[in-house]
């Protein structure tokens, strides 16, 4: 039996000589609260559900019973997994597997990391002779699929990190296919900053009798006292400025920034970095390689001041040394979410900053959300004569880099997405976002079109005119019953009928009107599309167009927009013709086309330009602006420009890499520098020769 109370150094514990050596060398004596109360139970052979704030030291709380139950069990590599470690980030999988190393350094288990990103044929040679797994998910499930002999029939202890975000939605098809493969008889412990109390989640995992630690439940905040926390309510056109503002004002903090999506954080990582605001810049998220981002991950974790943006892969677990500011670019998606993203300042007892970026439709929801989670926020308010303005040499950067701006439109897309796609409608609410005035904020001289939005739209006007059906309908039922009234009560009633009947009928055409109106310009906005799918390489400025927004809906914003964003559509669903007026031929006759109608739409068709014309040739790779001249048998006489003879040059032509190699180019100049002093050789040998052959001549005509 562990007295708990009396636990105050690792010492304390019944650990065994090697793992107490590990933790003296790895400076780890004295334990928090979350490891007095836990490595006890966990030593026990209970499962143990622990919560803790973010920094507590969850991640010791598990890897010391691990590491004692393989030893008490004197588990060799012959016998395969013991003990099975879930992450739900490449980078926390990571992390943990160095604490692993520097504490269990003393024992002789294998121990292994596999995670997305690595190579799976290395992985599956070396994977049946790990001890102790540290995993992801879905490489896990996937070693479990495509493995033939690894197994985890012997498994003693499962623990899932950051529980919470695994058993949630997210990963719930694929734990609920790893928990099939896991031995029901096997100890689990489970640890989080915000645990789950879900009796379905704890059900899937068939804990027995478990042990509840909530270390700070009845602790006044959810959140380390030593983090202080602010909350800036900020325009969304003014939020670009706000952010290059605050990190030219704290260049000697290491500060993380929180993106809501991937390609907002490639967007302002490329900008931030031209802009150079006087400090390292890095950027982490979910669409780098593995390799880039544990590079990232390294970097980061060594500069005393430094910059990292990323996305929420970086807001669970990782222990980022010495961060000053933690920056809510955007609004977090809950409560949840926000606790998690400031635990990475603020880290075993030391003090930190968190910021908080709303916007003024956000405010009001979202502070509500964090008071009821017992966290304490207070508002500041931003010195407009400290702001930056850095539109101008964004809008000079876009002007200059194509591949930039086309960067800029995604992240319009991606950030309008996320904000649409959140679940809380009272926080988030797209339609109250000044479109036009965030892509001039971005850089942009106008805003990219929407598509989601636009189908949206599509919707919402179909939706008011299946309302104006169901209306035509409760007025047929009407007459109906009236027909049924004896003849005297229709004579009655008769021209207040007729009159109700006639006003609901007038209602009705002006409903369809506006549907038809509304499906015109939804078609013309599909037209367009289709226009700019044929000419995808045709310049941005060229194909900037108005996309018609109908009057009734909410808040249009009459925004206008060009371009095309081909990266997000593969998110979008098919288009809706949900608002195509069909009518019956009753009488047998076709109705014959319009002339009139068939030249506005040939009008509507826009005009190919010279440009579009050249980068249609250029795209199918047509050999423009050269010159041959034959012969009448067809021999070649010559070929402007010259063909290039050079081994080099014939294997540059194949390659379809853009831009010029200048190193490759001066190679190539001089191997065909070789063949033109070859030519250049045989020219003047034929130039002498025919001189010679003139001479001859003449001296032959002077002899006669």
């Amino acid at each position: 039996q562990i007295n708990a109370s009396e636990i105050q150094r690792f010492s304390d514990f019944p650990l065994s000589k090697k793992t107490l050596k590990g933790l003296q060398e790895a400076q780890y004596r004295v334990v928090t609260e979350i490891q007095r109360q836990t490595i006890g139970l966990a030593l026990q052979g209970k499962d143990v559900l622990g919560a803790a704030k973010t920094g507590s030291g969850k991640t010791l709380a598990f890897i010391v019973p691990a590491l004692e139950l393989l030893y008490r069990h004197q588990w060799t590599s012959a016998d395969g997994l013991g003990v099975l470690i879930i992450s739900p980030t490449r980078e926390l999988a990571y992390q943990t597997f160095k604490v692993l190393r520097k504490v269990g350094r003393n024992h002789e288990f294998s121990a292994g990391l596999i995670i997305g990103g690595k190579d799976l044929k290395e992985e599956s040679e070396r994977i049946h002779h790990i001890n102790m797994l540290i995993c992801t998910p879905g490489r896990l499930l996937q070693h479990m699929d495509e493995t033939s002999y690894f197994y985890a029939s012997d498994l003693q202890m499962l623990i899932l990190d950051e529980a919470d975000r695994i058993l949630d939605m997210g990963f719930a098809d694929t734990m609920n296919a790893i928990i099939e493969n896991l031995p029901k008889k096997r100890q689990t412990l489970l640890f989080s900053a915000t645990q789950t109390k879900s009796v379905k989640d704890l059900a899937r995992l068939s804990l027995k009798d478990p042990e509840y630690v909530w270390v700070h439940e009845k602790a006044k905040f959810s959140t380390p006292a030593t983090l202080d926390q602010n909350y800036v309510v900020c325009e969304l056109q003014q939020k670009v400025n706000m952010l290059y503002s605050f990190l030219r004002s704290h260049l000697k903090k290491k500060t993380i920034v929180f993106f809501a999506s991937c390609k907002e954080v490639q967007y302002l990582f490329r900008v931030f970095c031209k802009l150079q605001p006087g400090l390292p810049v890095l950027a982490l998220h979910g669409k780098q390689h593995q390799m880039k981002r544990m590079e990232v991950y390294t970097c980061f974790v060594r500069k005393k001041a430094a910059v990292l943006f990323a996305t929420d892969i970086a807001a669970r677990g990782l222990d980022f040394p010495a961060v000053n500011w933690v920056i809510q670019f955007d609004c977090p998606e809950d409560a949840n979410t926000y606790i998690h993203r400031v635990g990475r300042t603020a880290r075993y007892k030391e003090g930190g900053e968190a910021l908080l970026v709303l916007l003024p439709s956000e405010e009001k929801g979202m502070v509500e959300q964090l008071a009821q989670r017992k966290v304490p926020v207070s508002e500041i308010k931003i010195n407009p004569e400290k702001l930056t303005d850095i539109q101008k040499r964004m809008q000079a950067f876009l002007a200059q880099d194509q591949e930039l701006k086309e960067k800029a439109q995604r992240c319009f897309v991606s950030y309008l997405r996320s904000v649409f796609l959140m679940k809380n409608k009272e926080v988030f609410d797209v339609f109250k976002l000044p479109l036009a005035e965030y892509a001039l904020s971005l850089g942009l001289a106008m805003a990219p079109r929407v598509r989601f939005l636009q189908k949206v739209r599509k919707q919402m006007c179909a939706n008011e005119a299946a309302d104006g059906m169901d209306h035509l309908n409760e007025t047929e039922q009407n007459k109906n019953t009236l027909s049924s009234m004896n003849e005297e009560g229709v004579e009655k009633c008769g021209t207040n009928v007729s009159g109700k009947v006639s006003v609901n009928k007038t209602k009705d055409k002006e409903r369809r009107k506006e549907t038809e109106e509304c499906s015109a310009s939804s078609e013309g906005a599909e037209e367009s599309e289709v226009s700019e799918d044929e000419s995808k390489e045709v310049s941005e400025e060229e194909a900037e167009e108005e996309v018609p927004v109908p009057s009734q809906l909410p808040n249009p914003d009459s925004v206008q927009f060009f371009g095309d964003d081909s990266d997000d559509d593969d998110d979008d669903t098919k288009d809706l013709d949900l608002l195509t007026v069909k009518r019956r031929n009753v009488f047998g006759v076709e109705a014959e086309d319009n002339p009139a109608s068939n030249a506005s739409k040939s009008k509507m068709k826009k005009k190919t330009t010279k440009t579009q014309e050249a980068k249609k040739i250029l795209k199918k790779k047509f050999k423009v602006n050269t010159k041959i001249v034959f012969t009448e048998d067809g021999e070649l006489v010559q070929q402007w420009p010259p063909v290039q003879k050079s081994s080099l040059a014939k294997a540059d032509e194949e390659d379809d890499a853009s831009g010029i190699n200048l190193e490759k180019v001066k190679e190539i100049l001089q191997e065909e520098d070789k063949f033109d002093k070859e030519e250049y050789r045989k020219k003047i040998k034929e130039k002498h020769r025919e001189k010679r052959l003139k001479e001859k001549a003449a001296r032959r005509e002077a002899r006669n």
